[in-house]
């Protein structure tokens, strides 16, 4: 119970990766978070890849930053419709702007750079969007986890353990 009192929000769109979801999410509850599920408002249901559901505890526009000490953002391409919210984006914001942990695994640096976090920062991603990220002012770099400061990235669903060790170190 490493994490008892500590608050996670964990946004997710349609066809978020199943894996960078659920293994956050069971492993945030195993450590004592209380993990939050927060979607966009477009549906109470999301659909990840290959099919799994999951059903939102709140709409973007009934949460707030000051509510969670962190952010874990599941790749797929959820992060690109994600982006395509303002709210979801300033969440990302406020939190990093807070000085509270911002973590994103995969394609979810769409999200840091949609929300203007990047510059100057050292981070990971899946290796697609990697020109993304730079052009965002980042310094990219091929590992599988890294911190910089409260931004904590990762590349893949393989990356996971060493991803989660690395947030749950940064929340304590």
């Amino acid at each position: 119970m490493e994490l008892k009192g500590k608050k996670v929000v964990i946004p997710v769109e349609e066809m978020f990766n199943t894996h960078e979801f659920w293994y956050p999410y069971y492993r945030l509850k195993e450590a004592g978070c209380e993990v939050t599920v927060v979607g966009s408002g477009s549906s109470e249901v999301y659909t990840g890849k290959p099919g799994t559901e999951v059903k939102v505890d709140a709409s973007v526009d009934q949460v707030s930053a000051a509510d969670f000490d962190g952010i874990v953002i599941p790749g797929g391409y959820a992060p690109d419709i994600m982006r395509r919210y303002p709210k979801m984006v300033r969440l990302v914001k406020d939190l990093y702007e807070g000085g509270k942990v911002v973590a994103a695994i995969c394609h979810a640096g769409w999200m840091l750079a949609s929300a203007e976090i990047l510059q100057g920062r050292t981070v990971t991603s899946f290796f697609a969007i990697k020109d993304d990220l730079v052009h965002a002012g980042a310094e990219w770099v091929d590992r599988e986890v890294v911190v910089d400061g409260n931004l904590i990235t990762s590349r893949k669903p393989d990356d996971l353990p060493a991803f989660m060790r690395a947030v749950i170190e940064a929340l304590k």
